[in-house]
C-alpha cells in the first residue's frame, strides 16, 4: 500500500497518531532512500513536538528492526548486550564488553557514533590503529564465536532505519524525544539476536535527560518494548551531572579503559563497570546473585583475564598494534592548556554538557554528519563535584590541536573561558553525587 509522506508528517505534526502501515510504509521508504533527507528530518521534527503513543513506539521500533538483516547466532553461550544514553566521559563499553566475555557471557554489541555533546563508542575504538567497525553481520557472528565479544556499526544492511534516523537526529537537534530513542536502541538490540539487555540511562546536566523523571520514564518505555520483542530488559539509572571518569576525548578514553582493565583506573569508572557487568552475568545465567557477579567482575579486572580479552577483541577487529602494551601507538595531543580555579573553594557543579560541546568545538565531535572526528583532543580532569580547590589550582588540561582549531575557525581562549565558566565552585561543601541513583526492573 503506497501512503504520502507528507500527509504522514502532517498527520504527526497536527498531533494524530499514525497507523502501523503508515509508519511502516515511511520507515521502509526512509531506509531504501525512496524519501529524501529533508523529509525525514522533518518527520523528526514532528515526532519531537508531538510525541508518540506506546503503540506507535512499538510499532516504529518493529519496522526499523525489519528494514535490514537480523543476526541469527548458534546456540551456546548466553548473548547479552548493555546499552548507555550516552554522556561526556562515557567510555563504560570499551571496557564492559570485554570484562563479561571474560566471565562466560557472549557480548555482541552494536554501537554508534558521537552524538550531539556526547562521545561515540565506534569513534573512540577507530582511535586505536587498524580497529575495524566495519564489519559484515556475518564477520560479526563469526567474531562473537570466536572471542565471546564484538563491536560494529551499522552497515547499509544492518537496521539502515536507524542508520539514517540516527545521523539525521544527531543534526536536527531531535535527539532528546523518548520514542525515537527508544526504538533507535531497540531495533539494533533486536536485530542482534541477543536475549538479554542491561540499559544505562544518564541523568544529570551532561544527559539527554536532564531530569530523573525523565530518565525513568524513557526506562521504562524501553523495558516495555523490550519485553514486547521477546528481550529481558532491566535498567539501571546513573549519575552524568559530571564526566565519567578523568578523561574525556577518543583516544584519552581507551587509555583510561586500558587502566581500568589493568586493575586501576578511576574509581567511579571501575564502580559503574562492574555494577553494569553483575546485571549482565545476572541476566545470562552465570551468577546467582549481583554480590557473587560483583566479586567475580573485580577478580577479572584485577587477574588480567579482561585485559586479554580486550586484547582478544582488538586483534579479531583489526588492530595492527597491541596498544595495551604499546601505548605510545595511541595519539594524544602535546598541545595542552590548563584551566584553572577561579577561586578557593569547593567544586559544587559542573556544567557537562557545555563541556561536550566545547570538546566538539575542539574537533573531537560532530556538527555535521560528514565532519571528522580530532581523536587525540580532549580533556583530563582533576577536580570533579565535591572536590576541594584552591586560586588558580588546575581543574582541567586540555588538549588541543592547532590544527583542528584553525580548520574550525575556533578561538582557543573562548573555548578556555567556556570549560572555566562550566565549573561553579562554592564556598559550601557538596558532597559527591550518587552514582548509581535507581535500578528498574519491570
Amino acid at each position: 500500500m503506497n501512503f504520502n509522506p507528507v500527509e504522514i508528517i502532517r498527520k504527526k505534526r497536527d498531533g494524530e497518531a499514525l497507523s502501523p502501515e503508515e509508519i511502516g510504509f515511511f520507515i521502509q521508504e526512509a531506509a531504501h532512500k525512496r524519501i529524501p533527507d529533508y523529509q525525514v528530518s522533518a518527520f523528526l521534527m514532528a515526532a519531537y513536538f508531538q510525541g508518540m503513543n506506546p503503540r506507535e513506539t512499538s510499532t516504529l521500533t518493529r519496522k526499523m528492526t525489519e528494514s535490514g538483516e537480523q543476526i541469527t547466532f548458534p546456540g551456546g553461550r548466553p548473548k547479552i548486550d548493555k546499552h548507555s544514553t550516552g554522556g561526556v566521559g562515557d567510555k563504560v563499553s570499551i571496557a564492559l564488553a570485554p570484562l563479561v566475555a571474560a566471565l562466560g557471557v557472549d557480548v555482541p554489541m552494536v554501537s554508534g557514533r558521537g552524538l550531539g555533546h556526547t562521545g561515540g563508542t565506534l569513534d573512540k575504538l577507530e582511535s586505536i590503529p587498524g580497529f575495524r567497525t566495519d564489519l559484515s553481520t556475518s564477520d560479526f557472528v563469526r567474531i562473537v564465536g570466536k572471542t565471546g565479544v564484538a563491536m560494529m556499526g551499522q552497515s547499509e544492511a544492518f537496521v539502515p532505519a536507524d542508520k539514517l534516523l540516527y545521523a539525521l537526529r544527531d543534526v536536527t537537534a531531535t535527539v532528546e524525544c523518548i520514542p525515537l530513542i527508544t526504538a533507535s536502541i531497540l531495533s539494533k538490540k533486536a536485530a542482534e539476536g541477543i536475549s538479554g539487555l542491561v540499559l544505562d540511562i544518564k541523568t544529570g546536566s551532561g544527559a539527554f535527560m536532564k531530569k530523573q523523571s525523565d530518565a525513568e520514564k524513557l526506562a521504562k518505555s524501553l523495558i516495555s518494548v523490550g519485553r514486547q520483542l521477546g528481550i529481558k530488559v532491566r535498567a539501571l539509572i546513573t549519575d552524568m551531572s559530571q564526566p565519567l571518569g578523568q578523561a574525556v576525548g577518543h583516544t584519552l578514553e581507551i587509555l583510561e579503559c586500558i587502566d581500568m582493565l589493568s586493575g586501576a583506573g578511576p574509581e567511579d569508572l571501575r564502580n559503574l563497570t562492574v555494577e553494569l557487568a553483575a546485571h549482565m552475568l545476572l541476566l545470562g545465567g552465570k551468577s546467582k546473585s549481583l554480590a557473587a557477579a560483583r566479586a567475580a567482575a573485580h577478580r577479572a579486572l584485577q587477574n588480567g583475564a579482561a585485559l586479554q580479552k580486550f586484547r582478544e577483541m582488538c586483534s579479531a577487529q583489526g588492530a595492527r598494534i597491541d596498544v595495551t602494551r604499546h601505548r605510545e601507538a595511541l595519539t594524544v595531543s602535546p598541545q595542552t592548556a590548563i584551566v584553572s580555579a577561579t577561586k578557593t573553594g569547593t567544586v559544587a557543579k559542573i556544567d557537562t554538557r557545555e563541556l561536550g560541546m566545547a570538546l566538539v568545538d575542539l574537533g573531537g565531535g560532530r556538527k555535521k554528519t560528514t565532519d571528522a572526528i580530532d581523536a587525540s583532543v580532549g580533556y583530563l580532569l582533576h577536580a570533579k563535584i565535591g572536590t576541594s580547590v584552591r586560586k588558580g589550582e588546575p581543574l582541567l588540561t586540555v588538549h588541543y590541536s592547532r590544527k583542528s582549531l584553525e580548520t574550525g575557525g575556533i578561538d582557543l581562549h573562548q573555548i578556555l573561558k567556556r570549560i572555566e565558566g562550566a565549573y561553579c565552585i562554592s564556598k559550601l561543601k557538596t558532597a559527591r553525587p550518587k552514582l548509581i541513583k535507581k535500578v528498574i526492573l519491570v
